[in-house]
């Protein structure tokens, strides 16, 4: 073990991974900020606001592209290629979901975002905002995985704060007995904020796995 690791230190490693990895985890940031400002907006300006976090989704996929593409023409890369492809794809989708909200938000007429979704919408905020501190780590992972593994333990609180908050919008919905297309409309909304949650929640443990297999 001592040896391959003497080995692995020595190998050149391809230091892109680790800066597209933190690119895609400040388009994640940028994103959750645009989602606030979606649901901040008043309604004649919703749609101004919704086409620039499409731009901001369309930007991040080209860098997600961008990296699978380097990741194949990379010889030697810093940890196992599908952790790697694994991350770049589970980050992407942070950003994709995120662009899903406000347009099934319009679909089904929903004209304002409810306290339960704002909060969801803040803990996406912070947890992108863990996403930018852990990446640069990941360049030195043995020296760095004690502050690894608690960013990505804040990640998984955070996610289970969003649980919480889903299951209590769940139940309130439920009373409040409203006609089925809110019904239907708000469910969505708020199992879409949540999946986004659980994303981020799946890129932290994909970080912990990593950490734990190389420290």
């Amino acid at each position: 073990m001592l040896l391959l690791r003497a080995i692995r230190s020595m190998m050149p490693k391809e230091e892109r991974v680790i800066e597209q990895f933190v690119e895609q985890a400040r388009y994640i940031v940028t994103a959750a900020d645009a989602l606030e400002a979606v649901m901040a907006a008043e309604p004649e300006e919703r749609g101004e606001r919704t086409a620039a976090l499409k731009r901001i989704e369309k930007d991040a996929d080209r860098v997600a592209k961008e990296a699978g593409r380097g990741l194949h023409r990379t010889f030697i890369t810093p940890f196992d290629r599908s952790e790697i492809q694994a991350l770049i794809n589970a980050l992407d989708d942070c950003i994709d979901l995120m662009d899903e909200v406000p347009r099934h938000a319009a679909l089904y007429g929903i004209d304002s975002f409810d306290t339960p979704m704002r909060r969801m919408a803040s803990i996406i905020r912070r947890q992108a905002a863990l996403l930018v501190d852990v990446m640069p780590l990941l360049a030195t992972i043995t020296g760095n995985a004690e502050r690894i593994l608690n960013v990505c333990s804040q990640i998984s609180d955070l996610e289970d704060e969003a649980d919480e908050i889903l299951r209590d919008a769940l139940k309130a919905l439920i009373a409040e007995k409203p006609e089925m297309i809110a019904f239907l409309g708000r469910r969505e909304v708020y199992e879409l904020l949540e999946a986004v949650t659980d994303r981020c929640d799946d890129v932290g443990d994909l970080i912990e796995g990593i950490t734990l297999d190389q420290a």
